[in-house]
């Protein structure tokens, strides 16, 4: 019972932190995270304990779905030299940075320990990136980086740090082969997620309860994940694959759904964020804790590693805004601003957490995982430091570097989008050829009221109506009017949102003024 009353009071708690995040300008998951382990404090503090295998499985799947859902496969195969510069390459080379550190730091440790916890450092949270960005009016170009970045890293990381504590268990070197796991275990979990979309189509197709079709979207990213897991593939990528097919599947007609369901995962992203932050506050507390006074031999080590991670990620970014100034490449930072920024986003969360407790406790001669001790409170150290103070001080950088935006491009691309899907209405009034693509139902009852509107005028049967008659098939041709309207709008506006030019959230939101339209048209 002390373990779901402490779940019901961090949800409760990630209601409250938010009110508060929107008064202070803060994120509130940080808030959460800081509110948690503060909580340790207090007598009689129940404990949690929360076995490491499962973290991921139970909060990756549906953050990373949220998230992803926001994006479109456009989007990557525009940024793909980025995606890779950034969730894949810069993984690495932090890997490598810290990996190096470690060993010439903490002594008896050996080479695939220090990897295992370089990957654990190394990939920034696409969740915590996403709650504090959002807040400060960063451009929109540099959140789409974030995001990019974010959606893919965790992949990279976890393969190199399971290897690397394979190779320290089992007493052996880490090999080359893990380039290749990683080739085979990403091809793997893309083909995961494609099936998985397809899975989400046939059962939304089949289902008639809009709600159910709406959970099932809950539903299918743990399959994913675990599937993709048990096949020892990529978990991360078949979940951000599947919701890309989701979405890119997506129907136009389907207006009412895309409402419900849009409110449904704001909700479930909300309070799986504080909850799982509000659980990284406790752990981070539990290790402090089991340390005891030993962690003051160790802050030296967690000292330089946290410097560390943020002077090898600002240098890999200055590399690549030179590279994108010399050949005009917009998708990269192209500025000093930008790179310190994008430097100080680079917030570790759920993932640093997870693969640092996950940290097996001894080797396969049965003696001590080398150095577990100096992981885990150097990856906690660098958790609190690169999500904690960039976290509280990114609104104060952002105003000292005058990089927040107005919102005006954002609402320039809405315009734009509104007024092609203005076009697409107006030309679907004037032509009955794109009828054919609206609904069946639709269609004969638009035809109907058309057709018999036009035989009563032609034939002067309607001068023998009364008023209010005569209103009353006003109101049904122009009722029948905005059904072809919107309907060719939200057609525009969901195959606009798939292409490469298109910003995915601008179209959303352009999409959701649609379908609250059609919602509130009279059956």
């Amino acid at each position: 019972m002390d373990q779901l009353a402490l779940i019901v009071g961090l949800l409760l708690a990630t209601v409250l932190a938010v009110g508060l995040g929107d008064r202070l300008r803060l994120p509130y998951p940080v808030l959460m995270l800081l509110l948690a382990a503060a909580m340790t404090f207090i007598p009689g503090f129940p404990d949690f304990e929360l076995a490491p295998e499962l973290i991921l499985p139970i909060f990756l799947p549906p953050l990373l779905f949220a998230t992803a859902q926001k994006s479109s496969w456009a989007v990557f195969r525009v940024r793909w030299r980025t995606l890779v510069l950034m969730a894949v390459a810069l993984v690495v080379v932090s890997t490598a940075a810290v990996a190096g550190a470690a060993w010439l730091m903490i002594p008896g440790i050996g080479i695939p320990a220090a990897i295992a916890l370089g990957a654990m450092v190394a990939p920034p949270d696409p969740v915590a990136v996403e709650s504090v960005a959002g807040r400060v009016h960063m451009p929109r170009r540099l959140i789409t980086v974030l995001q990019s970045e974010g959606l893919f890293n965790d992949a990279a990381a976890i393969v190199i740090f399971q290897a690397a504590v394979a190779a320290t268990v089992a007493g052996t070197k880490l090999g080359a082969g893990v380039v290749l796991q990683f080739v085979i275990g990403a091809a793997l979990a893309v083909i995961v997620g494609i099936a998985m979309g397809w899975l989400t189509r046939l059962i939304t197709k089949l289902v008639t309860s809009m709600v159910a079709r709406s959970a099932v979207t809950l539903v299918i990213p743990f399959a994913a994940y675990i599937l993709a897991e048990e096949l020892h593939a990529s978990g991360v990528i078949a979940v951000v694959v599947t919701a890309l097919e989701t979405q890119r599947h997506a129907r136009s007609q389907d207006a009412a759904e895309r409402v419900t369901r849009t409110a449904f995962w704001d909700v479930v992203e909300l309070l799986a964020t504080g909850l799982a932050f509000g659980l990284v506050g406790l752990e981070i507390r539990h290790v402090i804790r089991d340390e005891g006074a030993a962690i003051f031999g160790m802050i030296g080590t967690a000292a330089v590693v946290c410097v560390l991670v943020f002077v090898v990620r600002f240098a890999w970014l200055g590399l690549l805004a030179i590279s994108a100034r010399k050949r005009k490449n917009l998708l990269q930072p192209t500025s000093p601003k930008e790179v310190l920024i994008l430097t100080w986003c680079g917030m570790r969360g759920l993932a640093t957490l997870a693969l640092a407790l996950a940290l097996p406790l001894t080797t396969a001669d049965g003696g001590d995982f080398p150095a577990r001790h100096e992981i885990l409170v150097t990856a906690c150290a660098v958790l609190l430091a690169t999500l904690v103070v960039p976290g509280l001080t990114l609104p104060w950088l952002m105003r000292v570097l005058k990089a927040s935006e107005d919102g005006s491009h954002e609402k320039d691309a809405a315009r734009l989008l509104a007024k092609r899907a203005q076009t697409a209405a107006i030309s679907a009034l004037k032509e009955h050829d794109l009828m054919k693509e609206l609904p069946a139902d639709k269609v004969a009852l638009v035809k109907e009221k058309m057709t018999r509107l036009h035989a009563e005028l032609l034939d002067g049967t309607l001068k023998n109506e009364s008023d209010a008659e005569k209103r009353q098939r006003g109101r049904e041709l122009a009722i029948a009017v905005q059904t072809i309207a919107l309907d060719a709008a939200r057609q525009e506006v969901v195959a606009a949102r798939s292409e490469p030019g298109t910003d995915p959230e601008v179209a959303d939101r352009v999409l959701r003024q649609l379908d609250l339209r059609t919602m509130a048209m009279p059956e």
